[in-house]
């Protein structure tokens, strides 16, 4: 256990995400202010003389103590405003906070992190920001060094991504475009690592038609309010939407060519995922509706594995699925798979990486286990210690190196919160067969209508604000809600500028 004072709570969801990347495996506590206690340890203080440094508004203190592995900061005496002066001093005082504390661990620890102080979903907004400011790979890599205290390898990932990004995105339209997010949440099983929403189809099926008509009145108020502008790009996700029969595909196809002008779309993307929900007929209709981008997701080719994560479908059936989308016609065929599954080394990872080559899929999108709370996993690792959820600097490397032999180059990446090794998601495509839709949710230059439960939608404003707009994540109440749900996305969508 893991306790830390902090009297700023403002700044607690850095400093858990942070103390967590080192102790991946603790739990973090928050105890109330008042009951931190005066006690020795390592101490670190800001400004040269170790006091208050002249016309500085706080100080900041890291304790360390051996035997409670207690961490704190106190006075921290900014208080919240408004004004962009207090916005920009309390971003420099938890930066700063969040470099003192990063040394403290490293040194505590014997150990750094890959990306250094950096906590948040997507590292590479900074270099992107920093090549539209008009500076250069070397300022980029000054700034990330000292700043966040990125290494080397991750400062040149990103800034490789940003200036592949910009390439993607050119004749994007930004003001006068959107993108369309539909969510199908509903899977063969609900895997042992999932926090997404997601229901078991068998459980869920006699509800899939009301859902589909729901979504009916989601994509008519989404076409009122989007009216005028350019329909750059759809994804339909989940859940795994190939859980949908193929006459529902054909509901779900009219609905779209009713509301929407397809012509305009540069990519259409519909996640298969699970290989035991994929059928000839199926893939049929989809091409029918116009999808050129597909993903067949494997997450591993180990059937001992694939069992352990509650996935009920065998290596041969993933090899038989991809073979099928490529015999109905699909030349951009997306393969995800997953590091930190239990019991997964190096070497199983390898033999993963070589059958998937094999196969010679367009994209591949790698992903660092991430143990959420709300997902199953967590109880089963700690339950069975001995099947260890790994990733190491070499396996990433690994599937860098994988990708680079198919012809495939890294587009997209982000993060989140209590990944396997601190690392990343990364996206590798082949020129041309890249997730435009991935990027823009990363980005976040485009506006992001989105239609069923569990979506987020996005409005970007001219000054650079984003609001969003969540939709209830139960189906179940989903549809018993709809009509507030259609009226808090109208109420929203109003603001569209």
């Amino acid at each position: 256990m893991i306790t830390v004072m902090l009297d700023e709570p403002s700044f607690q969801y850095d400093v858990h995400s942070l103390i967590k990347a080192f102790y991946p495996q603790e739990d973090i506590t928050f105890p109330a202010t008042e009951d931190q206690t005066e006690t020795s340890g390592f101490l670190i203080e800001t400004g040269a003389d170790g006091g208050r440094p002249e016309n500085e508004p706080c100080r900041i203190v890291c304790r360390y103590v051996e035997d409670k592995k207690t961490v704190s900061e106190r006075e921290s005496c900014l208080n919240p405003s408004d004004s962009d002066e207090a916005a920009e001093e309390r971003l420099r005082i938890k930066n700063e906070l969040k470099r003192t504390l990063y040394r403290l661990l490293e040194e505590i620890t014997g150990r750094s992190l890959p990306w250094g102080t950096l906590t948040g979903i997507r590292p590479v907004k900074i270099p992107m920001k920093m090549l539209q400011e008009g500076h250069d790979e070397r300022e980029i890599r000054t700034c990330m060094q000292e700043n966040y205290f990125t290494s080397d390898e991750k400062i040149r990932l990103a800034t490789d991504i940003a200036k592949r990004e910009r390439n993607i995105l050119q004749g994007l339209h930004t003001t006068d475009g959107f993108s369309l997010y539909i969510g199908i949440p509903f899977c063969p099983t609900t895997c042992m690592y999932c926090s997404f929403t997601s229901y078991p189809i068998g459980k869920y099926r006699e509800l899939t038609d009301a859902y589909l008509a729901a979504l009916d009145a989601e994509l008519g108020l989404i076409s009122e309010t989007f009216a005028g502008k350019v329909l750059d790009s759809i994804y339909i996700g989940g859940g795994t939407p190939t859980t949908l029969e193929s006459s529902q595909m054909e509901t779900l196809r009219r609905m779209l060519e009713t509301y929407f002008d397809l012509r305009t779309v540069r990519e259409f993307t519909m996640e298969a995922g699970r290989p035991d929900s994929i059928t000839v007929e199926k893939l049929a209709t989809m091409r029918a509706i116009g999808i050129d981008r597909m993903s067949v997701n494997p997450q591993t080719m180990h059937d001992e594995t694939l069992k352990v994560i509650g996935r009920r479908h065998s290596v041969q059936q993933t090899v038989e699925a991809f073979h099928m989308a490529r015999e109905a016609g699909f030349t951009n065929i997306n393969m995800d798979i997953i590091l930190g599954l239990p019991g997964e080394d190096e070497a199983m990872l390898q033999g993963t990486l070589d059958q998937i080559e094999s196969l010679s899929p367009d994209a591949l999108t790698v992903h660092s286990m991430a143990i959420k709370r709300a997902a199953a996993m967590q109880d089963f690792l700690k339950e069975h210690k001995e099947l260890e959820s790994k990733n190491t600097p070499e396996m990433m490397d690994l599937c860098g190196t994988y990708a680079e032999r198919m012809g495939m180059h890294p587009y997209y990446l982000y993060r989140q919160k209590n990944m396997t090794g601190n690392f990343e998601n990364v996206g590798y495509a082949a020129d041309g067969k890249y997730g435009l839709y991935n990027i823009l949710i990363m980005e976040e230059v485009q506006h992001i209508a989105a239609a069923g439960a569990g979506t987020i939608s996005k409005i970007l404003f001219q000054d650079g604000r984003i609001e969003r707009c969540d939709t209830i994540k139960d189906v179940d109440l989903y549809l018993r809600s709809l009509d507030s749900v259609i009226e808090k996305k109208r109420a929203f969508f109003s603001r569209l500028p």
